[in-house]
């Protein structure tokens, strides 16, 4: 348990950050989403047991709220990002923190409700990867960046007038 910490340089939301008052179990793709975004982006946190306006409410059960998230974690995205669970006291109040670890596995999936999808983060939002960022994911996971990809066209063969 981390007591003591600073946890209202954790408010607000941000592109590293994202908070929620409670635990929504019954509504996983609502925080999952950030974690699938958070693992094919530059990582991220996010904090339990802050409310919408940045009151320091915490947390009834954090200890069974943190392994929901774990298991949620484990059931709803593919594949299963490198994430660290840690515990935060402040002022009395308990709060859950979780630190998404930058993936090499991309695209990490959120898994849910029927469908496949892909989350980045731009700005403060979680968003459904389109196509072509979704293309760039894969090829982050396969070591491999867009200009690095072979081409079919035979060069010894071609022009430029035929390329144009």
């Amino acid at each position: 348990m981390i007591k003591n910490l600073d946890i209202r340089r954790l408010i607000g939301e941000a592109t590293e950050y994202d908070k929620k008052q409670a635990l929504e179990v019954k509504k996983p793709k609502s925080w999952c989403k950030s974690v699938s975004a958070f693992a094919n982006g530059i990582g991220g946190k996010l904090v339990w047991g802050i409310a919408d306006d940045d009151t320091l409410v915490g947390l009834a059960d954090a200890k069974g709220d943190a392994e929901k998230i774990s298991e949620a974690i484990k059931t709803h995205l593919d594949p299963i990002p490198d994430f660290n669970l840690s515990f935060a006291q402040v002022e009395g109040k308990e709060f859950v923190i979780l630190d998404v670890i930058p993936g090499v596995q991309t695209p990490y999936y959120y898994i849910g409700n029927g469908s496949r999808q892909a989350f980045v983060r731009i700005g403060n939002e979680s968003v459904t990867a389109k196509n072509h960022e979704l293309n760039n994911l894969i090829l982050k996971g396969c070591n491999q960046t867009y200009d690095s990809v072979s081409s079919n066209i035979d060069y010894e063969k071609t022009s430029f007038s035929k390329l144009k």
